[in-house]
């Protein structure tokens, strides 16, 4: 990912000053990263809250892409409003797969009217990606179950209660990601799936949101952007 966001900013003719990883962590404190007018952060669920800190510490505005550490988001809603940062905060940079959130929602809404039929959810990703179930599967998720009266919280492969969004997760090859949402009856499935076939769509977004973030504070989302 952070080859191809370089990749795309550079091309839409922006200037990478800082690229910062686990053998450089004390390039926080440099000046190339304190020059910078926004971060892009894309790490792992234990890394990706510090670094935003950081990043605050010096100033900067964060668009974060790590998923599996959303509990801290609440906290952090208040450090942002207390002091004035900004953060670009997706669980998936696709505008393809935001299209596909704006589907699911609707789709939810209509089955309020169809209880014969269940829903579940299945994602597929790369044999690397650490998090299970994947942050954009635990969105599609809670905005079925937003929208779906039926669906109270969501569980990992099974549902022990009716109530319960079953989310299998797959880990395989090098699979960029693929998600889907079936709702089945005895009748019949009707099936809708958003399937990445490369990271390009993942950090045009990213990009694309940290040009959205220049000169705002707050908490945004890719909704706030794209005006879905």
């Amino acid at each position: 990912m952070g080859q191809t966001i370089e990749r795309i900013a550079t091309d839409r003719g922006h200037k990478i000053t800082c690229i910062i990883d686990v053998n450089n962590i004390a390039d926080f404190e440099s000046n190339m990263f304190k020059e910078a007018d926004v971060a892009i952060e894309f790490s792992t669920p234990n890394a990706a809250l510090g670094n935003i800190l950081r990043a605050f510490a010096v100033g900067l505005p964060v668009v974060c892409g790590t998923t599996g550490w959303n509990q801290h988001l609440p906290a952090l809603k208040q450090e942002i409003e207390a002091n004035g940062h900004a953060l670009f905060w997706s669980s998936n940079y696709s505008i393809g797969v935001s299209i596909f959130r704006a589907v699911n929602q609707y789709l939810a809404k209509l089955m309020n009217q169809f209880s014969y039929y269940n829903v579940n959810i299945t994602e597929v990703h790369h044999t690397q990606k650490l998090d299970a179930p994947s942050g954009t599967a635990i969105t599609l998720a809670e905005e079925i179950i937003a929208n779906l009266e039926r669906k109270k919280q969501w569980s990992k492969v099974s549902e022990s209660e009716p109530g319960d969004l079953a989310i299998k997760s797959i880990r395989k090859d090098e699979i960029p990601g693929i998600h889907t949402v079936m709702y089945s009856s005895e009748i019949d499935n009707i099936t809708i799936e958003h399937k990445a076939n490369n990271r390009h769509g993942f950090a045009l977004g990213a990009v694309m949101a940290a040009e959205f973030l220049m000169g705002k504070k707050g908490f945004y989302t890719m909704q706030d952007m794209l005006k879905l």
